[in-house]
C-alpha cells in the first residue's frame, strides 16, 4: 500500500513480559518475516492467522492505522486485549480465557506422530473443521511445527505451534476425531510438540477457554500451570470515519 504509515515498535510503558502481549512480541519478534503494519499496528497475513497486534497502549492513531490495516466494516480480531474500543466500534465476539506455561511438563517425543506440511492441510483443515480447535486457516501450518497420528491413512489427531514470542511458543489446534477420542492422543501430542519447543531451548505457553474447565484440568495434570487470565476478542471496523479517524475511545 502506496500511503501506509512504517515506523518501528512504541516502546510500552506497560506490559513487560513477552505473554503479556504475544501478538505483538510474536510479529516484532521470530514471527517478524510474516508482519504486516501500519504504523505501530501489525497482523499476520490473513491466510496464516486471524490475529492482530496492537501496542500496550493504543493511541487514537493506532486506532486509525487498525482501521486501514482491516478495512470498513472488516473485522479485527485481537488477542489478549482487555482496553476499551472507539466509538462506534462493534465488539462482534469476545471471549475469557486463560494462559497456562510450562512448568514441568513431562515432554517426549512419540514413535507415532509424523510431522505435518503444506501437502497435509486438506485433511487438516478436514479435522479442524469437524473438532473445533480454534482458528486454523490454509497457512498457519507455517507458524511453527504441527505434528499429527494417522490410523489406516487418515489423519485422525494433530498439534501444533501458533505464536512464538521471544523464548516462548505457543501450543495450539490440539484436536483429536471424535471416533478416536478417549486413548490419550491429544496428550501424546502436546508433549511431544513440547519436546520440540524444549529442544530449542524455548518454554511451551498455551491458551484456552476460561470455561473449558476439563481442558484446564487437563493442562494442570500434564504440568502446565495457570499464569494469566486474558481475554480473545473481535471488533468491527466502522463503515465510515470522520475525517479517517477513529476517535472517542470509551
Amino acid at each position: 500500500m502506496s500511503d501506509r504509515r512504517i515506523t518501528s515498535p512504541r516502546p510500552s510503558d506497560g506490559a513487560t513480559h513477552p505473554l503479556d502481549n504475544p501478538a505483538l512480541a510474536s510479529l516484532t519478534g521470530p514471527h517478524a518475516h510474516f508482519a504486516e503494519r501500519r504504523g505501530h499496528v501489525l497482523r499476520y497475513p490473513v491466510d496464516v492467522s486471524p490475529w492482530l497486534a496492537l501496542p500496550d497502549d493504543p493511541t487514537d492513531d493506532d486506532w486509525v492505522d487498525l482501521a486501514a490495516l482491516v478495512g470498513p466494516g472488516g473485522e479485527a480480531p485481537l488477542a489478549g486485549f482487555n482496553g476499551p474500543t472507539p466509538e462506534g466500534w462493534e465488539v462482534t465476539f469476545s471471549l475469557d480465557g486463560v494462559q497456562l506455561v510450562d512448568d514441568g511438563l513431562a515432554a517426549a517425543p512419540d514413535a507415532e506422530a509424523v510431522r505435518l506440511g503444506p501437502a497435509d492441510v486438506p485433511e487438516m483443515l478436514d479435522l479442524v473443521e469437524r473438532t473445533r480447535p480454534g482458528p486454523f486457516l490454509p497457512r498457519t501450518v507455517e507458524l511453527g511445527t504441527y505434528l499429527g497420528i494417522r490410523r489406516g491413512g487418515a489423519l485422525i489427531a494433530m498439534t501444533g505451534e501458533r505464536l512464538h514470542p521471544p523464548g516462548w511458543t505457543e501450543i495450539s489446534a490440539v484436536c483429536t476425531d471424535p471416533d478416536f477420542r478417549g486413548e490419550g492422543l491429544a496428550t501424546r501430542l502436546i508433549l511431544a510438540v513440547a519436546h520440540g519447543i524444549r529442544e530449542r531451548g524455548e518454554t511451551p505457553f498455551l491458551h484456552t477457554a476460561a470455561s473449558n474447565t476439563n481442558a484446564i484440568r487437563l493442562y494442570e495434570s500434564l504440568g502446565f500451570r495457570l499464569r494469566r487470565s486474558t481475554r480473545f476478542m473481535a471488533a468491527r471496523v466502522p463503515e465510515h470515519l470522520t475525517d479517517g479517524r477513529a476517535v472517542g475511545v470509551r
